[in-house]
């Protein structure tokens, strides 16, 4: 019997670190682990060399609803059911692999990962409570982050439809300049 606590706490941990790892909030290990808030402290001063940030955690859905939130909750909500329904991960499990997986494809495209695991967490939780639902886009049947009860018959997605400022945050434009500097340079022009 012994043995068997002994193993459960050591997965415990071992889900704490992963957590801290990818950045959870002090919060969020509490709520998903057994293990008591003054070792969850200790833990993570271990594993990121510093304290937890303090401050609440994201509590309005409506972030996820926004053009650029929207396009990356979708697609790690996505990973998240898949790794679930086609896999059978656990709920955890599923959620660790699910932001791994997001983070890799938003690192291969070589853009910016605009949902920290927190937000990831907390859609997750969004979900369970019933507060959001995935909605089939008309055009392409992709299934993308809609609030929960609201009408879908001609749900239009951000990829399909995107807002008139899409794509002009500051560092595409940054990019931009970076790359028209690089063309510019007497060593490009050599090449």
């Amino acid at each position: 019997m012994a043995s068997k606590s002994l193993l459960l706490e050591m997965q415990q941990v071992q889900l704490a670190i992963d957590l801290i790892e990818l950045g959870a909030r002090l919060q969020v290990l509490e709520t998903e682990t057994d293990l008591s808030r003054a070792r969850l402290l200790r833990l993570f001063k271990e594993v990121r060399g510093m304290s937890p940030p303090k401050g609440m955690l994201p509590f309005s859905t409506d972030w996820f609803i926004t053009w650029m939130p929207n396009i990356h909750s979708s697609l790690f909500y996505n990973i998240f059911l898949r790794l679930q329904e086609d896999h059978g991960c656990e709920r955890m499990e599923a959620f660790i692999k699910a932001y791994q997986l997001y983070a890799e494809q938003v690192e291969t495209d070589d853009a910016e990962t605009v949902l920290g695991l927190t937000r990831a967490w907390t859609l997750v939780r969004f979900f369970e409570s019933d507060l959001l639902q995935l909605s089939a886009c008309t055009r392409c049947d992709g299934h993308f982050v809609a609030h929960a009860h609201s009408p879908a018959h001609d749900y239009v997605c951000g990829i399909c439809q995107p807002p008139s400022r899409a794509g002009k945050t500051r560092k595409r434009q940054q990019s931009a300049v970076d790359r028209a500097q690089a063309e510019a340079s007497p060593v490009h022009r050599l090449a």
